[in-house]
């Protein structure tokens, strides 16, 4: 008999920002991974790994190949996912071997296990920089080509985010914090009737890059959309938040995607506002680190 363990994290994350939805998917999962197993007649090789909102399952095929089955709730993040790994094929991302459109359940190529780019990127400033020329290069080639038809845009989220602008910033007490958020809404009606076409990540941080054999690094778990590749500075710049370096890395990034230095600003800063409209959501604090990293790129700090 095969048993299935669902890590308390995972269940706790899903109960409590998933909503029904996560409930209903934490109920299925034991039965869902059992069935999957069999189904793509799958060996467990080793103990579960995941995150807040999935489960990924180290597996064996029946060909020896190793492999790894991702089990996540669907929404409309997650369902583009297999899309975009459609589309990449394997250049710069992990590959897509085996998918269930009805549940979300892919099979996915597998990467080096603890291999992420964060243990290389934490060993020092040096290694941070050349953490983010990484991420810089894998963006480059995930972003190359058009979003395929059908997938969410980055237009459609930048107006729902001006149009919920104006009542988060009646509850942004502190008047600098709200003057910042202000000037990030600004930046992206600029450029928001340009939002562009590229299939992008979205999520390209440290975590989500490991050490593989096919190549030295390749992108996972992508929430795809099609926009304007400076949309996806944003991880690259926040993730080890050095606030001395936010310029360097910003610099280093949009030189190697070839982006327009301004429109990638603006675009970042529209990462900063979609935060912070997160935030003022939810009753919490606007992020320090987000503040921070939108007045160093403006110049204010």
């Amino acid at each position: 008999m095969i048993d299935i363990h669902v890590p308390d994290a995972l269940v706790k994350s899903q109960h409590l920002y998933g909503g029904e939805a996560g409930r209903a998917f934490i109920a299925a999962l034991p039965a869902r991974a059992v069935e999957f197993l069999q189904r793509w007649e799958l060996t467990p090789t080793g103990d579960s790994m995941y995150g807040m909102a999935s489960l990924v399952l180290p597996v064996e095929r029946r060909d020896g190949s190793a492999a790894v089955v991702k089990f996540q709730a669907l929404d409309e993040e997650t369902e583009g996912e297999p899309v975009a790994l459609r589309v990449w094929d394997g250049d710069g991302a992990v590959r897509l071997l085996d998918h269930d459109a009805a549940t979300g359940t892919m099979l996915l190529e597998r990467a080096r296990a603890g291999g992420e780019l964060t243990r290389f990127a934490e060993a020092g400033k040096d290694e941070t920089r050349k953490g983010v020329v990484v991420l810089a290069e894998l963006l480059a080639r995930l972003t190359a080509g058009p979003a395929p038809a059908g997938m969410r845009t980055l237009e459609d989220i930048a107006r729902q985010m001006l149009a919920d602008t104006p009542a988060a910033l009646e509850a942004i007490g502190d008047p600098a914090d709200r003057a910042l958020v202000a000037r990030c809404a600004d930046a992206v009606r600029e450029v928001v009737d340009e939002a562009g076409d590229r299939l992008l990540h979205w999520d390209l941080h440290f975590d989500n890059v490991l050490a593989a054999d096919r190549e030295p690094w390749l992108a996972i778990d992508p929430k795809p959309l099609a926009g304007d590749p400076g949309f996806d500075l944003w991880p690259g710049l926040n993730n080890l938040f050095d606030p001395d370096d936010v310029r360097w890395r910003f610099d280093a990034m949009t030189e190697v995607l070839g982006l327009d230095r301004e429109r990638a600003l603006a675009w970042t800063l529209g990462r900063v506002l979609q935060n912070a409209l997160w935030e003022v959501e939810d009753g919490r604090p606007l992020p320090e680190e987000d503040l921070v990293l939108a007045r160093r790129l403006l110049g204010d700090d």
